[in-house]
């Protein structure tokens, strides 16, 4: 393994503002930047942007600077890294967490990518070392490792009482431990910024911060998880609203009047004359010839239905008879009117006497 890292030298790298810097420099400034804007209670302003920009420009320069080095193997185990060298398991928790401070919605899915594959590096760094004990979360289905997980399947049913149970207990225990870990780190972290703290003591600090930091990046894929599949998805609907379904071949069917009639079609016909008119038998006879008739033209007769028809036509023929002024006609009605007048309604009704 390199040495530690309190005797590399960085180079020629130099920081943002020109000023060259070490690595735990970088490291150091990098994690304030990011302790302060979680202390923080400003609004996401300009301001805000720079600083998480400055952040993220550090804490990169210094993973460039690790990489280079070769600090860790997957090789060595735990006790075998020095106390110096051990801060820098950090670096790509620290990373991820900074990315995510890029609210804006503006290339989110590439931002939560770039998020999750810090965040995944930093739990395999913890897994090979064998730091605490957790389960890695899964890599997407048939996606490089850090990708976006595959949105479920409506097709799939809920989850099992007994898998959301369970999961449910995973994050009161998770929840527990992590109010436990961080009263031990309160008390480490005062006797390491007094200056009295031994290696042994500093060493506690940067194990402590590590087994933290393995809680908080677990809890933070989970949720790039979820912001993930909600983005996949709106990025689907906007898809299929940008590119409608074909219209139907079908040509669309002329407005019409439709009359009982050929003598109530002349009369409709007269008031609305951009409209066609057509009667009933019309209509049914041009179906019919389009075979668009389940019957395909064979009346059907509904029970009295017969009767119905017989007295409409009596009403019609009462109806001609009466515009014609038959003689016939108009003398019968008139000996009907007469007689209803001299005979009151229920005349020579002796059904219903005693």
């Amino acid at each position: 393994m390199a040495d530690s890292a309190s005797s590399i030298t960085p180079g020629q790298l130099a920081a943002p503002e020109g000023e060259q810097l070490k690595l735990s420099e970088l490291l150091d400034r990098g994690w304030k930047i990011l302790e302060e804007l979680d202390n923080s209670t400003e609004p996401f302003g300009p301001e805000t942007i720079r600083r998480v920009q400055r952040g993220v420009s550090l804490l990169e320069q210094a993973a460039g600077m690790v990489a280079q080095l070769e600090l860790f193997s997957r090789n060595e185990e735990l006790e075998e890294v020095s106390t110096a060298d051990l801060k820098y398991l950090l670096l790509p928790a620290l990373l991820g967490a900074l990315r995510l401070k890029h609210s804006g919605q503006h290339q989110r899915l590439e931002t939560l990518r770039a998020a999750r594959l810090c965040f995944m590096d930093f739990l395999k760094k913890c897994q090979d070392y064998n730091v605490c004990q957790f389960q890695l979360p899964s890599a997407a289905n048939g996606l490089s490792e850090g990708d976006a997980p595959p949105a479920q399947s409506s097709s799939a049913g809920p989850p099992s009482l007994v898998a959301m149970a369970a999961k449910r207990q995973s994050k009161i225990e998770r929840y527990r431990q992590r109010k436990e870990l961080e009263a031990r780190l309160s008390e480490v972290r005062r006797l390491v910024e007094s200056g009295q703290a031994d290696d042994e003591a500093s060493r506690e600090f940067y194990l402590l911060n590590i087994q933290r930091w393995v809680g908080v990046s677990l809890e933070e894929m989970e949720s790039i998880d979820q912001e993930l599949e909600i983005l996949q998805n709106m990025d689907a609907l906007k898809q299929s609203s940008a590119h409608p379904a074909a219209q139907s071949s079908r040509r669309p069917m002329k407005p019409f009047v439709l009359t009982r009639d050929a003598v109530q079609a002349r009369v409709l016909g007269a008031g609305y004359p951009s409209l066609p008119t057509m009667t009933v038998d019309d209509w049914y006879e041009q179906h019919r010839r389009q075979g668009a008739l389940p019957d395909q033209g064979v009346p059907r007769r509904v029970p009295g239905e017969e009767d119905v028809d017989a007295q409409e036509r009596d009403e019609e023929e009462k109806e001609k008879q009466a515009e014609n002024d038959d003689p016939a006609a108009l003398l019968k009605a008139r000996n009907w009117d007469e007689w209803k007048d001299e005979h009151r309604r229920g005349y020579g009704n002796r059904q219903n006497m005693g």
